[in-house]
Formats: C-alpha cells, structure tokens, sequence
C-alpha cells in the first residue's frame, strides 16, 4: 500500500535520508585515518569545536522537544567526534613507522601524511561519490518504508513551545558549527587536505540539507520556523563553508596535477639534452 506523500510523510523520509547519510559520513574519515595511521589531517580545533555543537545541539534538541531524528543525530555525531578525536590523540602517541620517517613537518620538501598503498578506484571522483550517495539515500528511503511508513505521526500543524534555553543552546551549537570549519580550512592550507577525507564533505553537505528539508517539510508556520532556526542555521550555512573545503580540495589537486605535468616535462628535457 502506496502511503500518500504529504509533508509529514516528507518529513520523515527525509530525516530518514539525513541519519542514512550521516550514519557513513564519517566512516571514509576514521578509515583514512586508520590507512594513514595518523589523523594529522585533521585539525583539533574542528573535532574539539564540532564535538561540543554536537552536545549543545543534543541538549538544546531535547529540551525543545524536537524531531526524533534531530536528537537521534545529535548522539551519532557526539560519538563520532569522539572517536575522531581519539584517533588523533592515538596516532600522535603510537606513531606508525611509517609516519616516523617525517620528522621535519615543516620541510616543505617532506610530505607530512605517509602515502600508504591504495588500490586504485574502480570509477572517477565525479561518478563515484554521486553513486554513493544515490546508494546511501536509496538506504534511508528503504528504512523509512520497512520501518515508519504507516506510522506517521507528524502532525501537519504541530505546537512550537518558544523556550529560551533550548533557543540558548540551539545557536550556541549554530555557533560552534560554523566557527570549527574556520580551524579545518586554515589546517587544509598548510596540509593542502593531505589525510583528509572529501568523501566526509560531501556526505556532510548531503546530510546537512537533508536535515533541513526534514524541519521544512514538517511546517512552514513562521512560529515552527522561528523555533527550529537555530538549527536550521547551524546545519544550512555550515554548507557553504563545506563547499569552501571542498573547493580547496579541487584547487589543490589542481595545482598538484599542474606541478606534475610541469617536472614531467622538464625531465624529458633533461633526458632530450
């Protein structure tokens, strides 16, 4: 049986596609991370400032009685965070041999990350992560019609409670959302993204937008709207910043593609003389 797609219906299938994206956004990361044997690609600020907006958004989450998704993310990122961020701290204690032999990180001439050998990708970036990212919505819907669909339970004009230490805590997490991508691009400039997954960015993004289709498709009511802004704001714009990321990525890759083209050419030269 068909269930009609009304904005509750919506609401659900999107918040399902939401926890489906964010439930493998950070496994390309911690795997990198594991490959690497270290997590120097990442910047400390960005997990510590993520971590606590995760928390502040769990807490601000519950005290405004939000989606039951919103607060089933709100846990999923604070472990993430925290598995992030134990990587980091582990690897710099127990260093791999592989990592040993950087020992002047700031040599320009050293690479900081060991390059650890990778099987090559069956496909391009450009078609790889679009059907990952088919795989992983297809997943959510799957979960929402095995698990929810004849349980919708969204009611179509639903009461907003307006409770200022939700409110509170709701923008300190927008806050730090947006101030712990400042951290990870100035990192990527001194890295040039080394060790950093884009695969994470782009599950991000996805995740992110989402998110918030899921608080749009449950009301338009400004009321509803005005209570959910916080993490409308901490979600939406932090998008943009992710973008930012993942146009370092291209511009990097750009650059380093560049340089190769250049030393191969000025060795045939050298061979030619």
């Amino acid at each position: 049986m068909m269930v009609p797609l009304s904005p509750a219906v919506m609401s659900n299938i999107a918040g399902y596609m939401s926890i489906a994206t964010w439930i493998v956004v950070y496994s390309p990361q911690i795997w990198e991370n594991y490959q690497l044997q270290s997590g120097e690609g990442l910047s400390v600020p960005f997990i510590v400032l993520w971590l606590l907006g995760d928390i502040t958004n769990l807490f601000g989450g519950v005290m405004a009685k939000l989606l039951p998704t919103m607060i089933i993310l709100a846990v999923y990122y604070t472990i993430c965070d925290l598995i992030l961020l134990f990587q980091v701290y582990y690897y710099r204690r127990k260093p791999s041999p592989a990592a040993r032999t950087h020992i002047d990180p700031t040599d320009e001439s050293t690479p900081l990350l060991p390059e650890p050998k990778q099987p090559k990708p069956l496909l391009p970036p450009s078609l790889e992560y679009p059907i990952m990212l088919g795989f992983v919505l297809l997943s959510g819907v799957g979960a929402w019609y095995i698990t929810d669909q004849d349980e919708v339970k969204i009611p179509e004009n639903p009461k907003v409670e307006l409770e200022w230490k939700s409110q509170v805590l709701g923008w300190m997490s927008a806050v730090l959302y947006l101030g712990s991508r400042v951290p990870q691009i100035v990192h990527n400039y001194k890295t040039r993204c080394a060790g950093l997954s884009l695969a994470m960015f782009f599950f991000a993004i996805s995740g992110n937008i989402t998110y918030v289709l899921s608080i749009f498709f449950t009301s338009m009511n400004p009321r509803y709207i005005l209570a959910n802004l916080p993490w409308l704001a901490g979600s939406g714009l932090t998008v943009f910043l992710d973008l930012f990321v993942l146009a370092q990525f291209a511009v990097f890759n750009w650059q380093d593609k560049r340089k190769e083209r250049v030393f191969a050419s000025d060795e045939d030269e050298d061979e030619e003389a």
